[in-house]
């Protein structure tokens, strides 16, 4: 059983594992360099926050530059006007900036720094591709990361283990380099940065890992939510299955922001070449083509296979087949009609 403070435990738990860990790391970097202990660990901690502050900062303005998003103005695209405005007073949230992203792929997201000035963003893949039904439902979702705040958790955190990422390979480099023409045996500079350089990295995957299951966690939670606001979690079903082929067959490489998207190309990619390279043993009935059925069959085995799960733990989503399984879940409990806001967050 799960709620909405589970959630914003898991946010909390998240971010003080990161902080912790980046702030051993920190008091790591200034003993090895011997630096004056106050000094060294107020500039580091000074530089960490201008980072993470200025990627909060100019993320908003990357996102809209690196996608070409277009703003939609009032009037220009009525039925998705009317539809996120109506899910978003349903959903007790202010109306969104709307845009759409001339991108043939289904696919959708949500970014900003504060919830008042959020950014819904569709790809025009996804308006082509799907029905107005499936449509509701992703954009339920992409509310619920506005709800939940997800966009802005994940800013901050992300920069942890990108600024391990950058130390550590600035240290191994320099490492290198150092002791290129060195002349004086006792200078232990380069075995220093070494050091330094295999503790950031270690640093760095331990921060990532912790920030891509809190990543995944809160696909959950926004399923969750968007199956509660429309009462059809069938089309989020039907609308994840769509993006996750729509996505693995597209040409163009995934996105930089792919995290923020409700399906994240590489890992549908991943998740249908399998099941391709499998299809024969998933082909119940021999006839060429997997059928709904057997499609599902497949995704299920793929999702429990041990080195999917271990890929797993490096993805920004959860795999479809898991996220279909919870919405079932939620149907079926809607069936009973026993379904409230008090259990909507029961099945994550």
């Amino acid at each position: 059983m799960a709620n909405l403070s589970q959630l914003k435990f898991a946010m909390a738990t998240a971010t003080f594992l990161s902080v912790f860990i980046f702030g051993l790391f920190i008091f790591a970097i200034v003993y090895f360099l011997e630096l004056d202990w106050l000094t060294g660990f107020f500039i580091a901690l000074c530089g960490s926050a201008l980072f993470i502050l200025l990627q909060y900062a100019i993320g908003p303005t990357i996102v809209t530059t690196t996608t070409k998003l277009h703003y939609i103005k009032p009037g220009e695209s009525p039925w998705f006007e009317k539809t996120v405005k109506e899910l978003a007073d349903k959903s007790g949230l202010p109306m969104p900036k709307l845009a759409i992203v001339p991108n043939n792929t289904p696919n959708a997201f949500t970014f900003g720094r504060t919830t008042s000035s959020a950014t819904l963003a569709v790809h025009e893949g996804l308006l082509r591709q799907l029905n107005q039904g499936e449509i509701r439902s992703v954009i339920a979702h992409e509310l619920g990361h506005i709800k939940h705040k997800d966009y802005v958790i994940m800013t901050v955190l992300s920069a942890l283990p990108l600024i391990a990422y950058m130390i550590a390979k600035t240290a191994l480099y320099a490492s290198i380099f150092s002791n290129v023409g060195k002349r004086n045996k006792k200078d232990n500079s380069g075995a220093i940065l070494l050091v330094i350089g295999f503790v950031s990295f270690f640093v760095y995957i331990i921060t990532f890992l912790i920030v891509m299951r809190l990543s995944r966690l809160r696909e959950h939670f926004a399923d969750a939510f968007a199956a509660y606001v429309t009462s059809s979690p069938h089309d989020l079903e039907s609308a994840l299955a769509k993006i996750t082929y729509g996505l693995s067959i597209s040409p163009k490489p995934p996105e930089g922001v792919r995290a923020f998207y409700i399906g994240d190309p590489a890992k549908a990619r991943q998740e249908m070449r399998q099941i391709i390279e499998n299809k024969n043993k998933y082909d119940l009935d021999k006839d060429g083509v997997l059928d709904e059925h057997e499609l599902q069959l497949a995704m299920e085995k793929e999702a429990h296979d041990t080195w999917t799960q271990l890929n797993s733990l490096f993805a920004t989503h959860p795999p479809t087949f898991k996220r279909i399984l919870l919405l079932k879940e939620i149907e079926k409990e809607m069936d009973t009609g026993k379904y409230t806001d008090n259990t909507i967050y029961d099945h994550t």
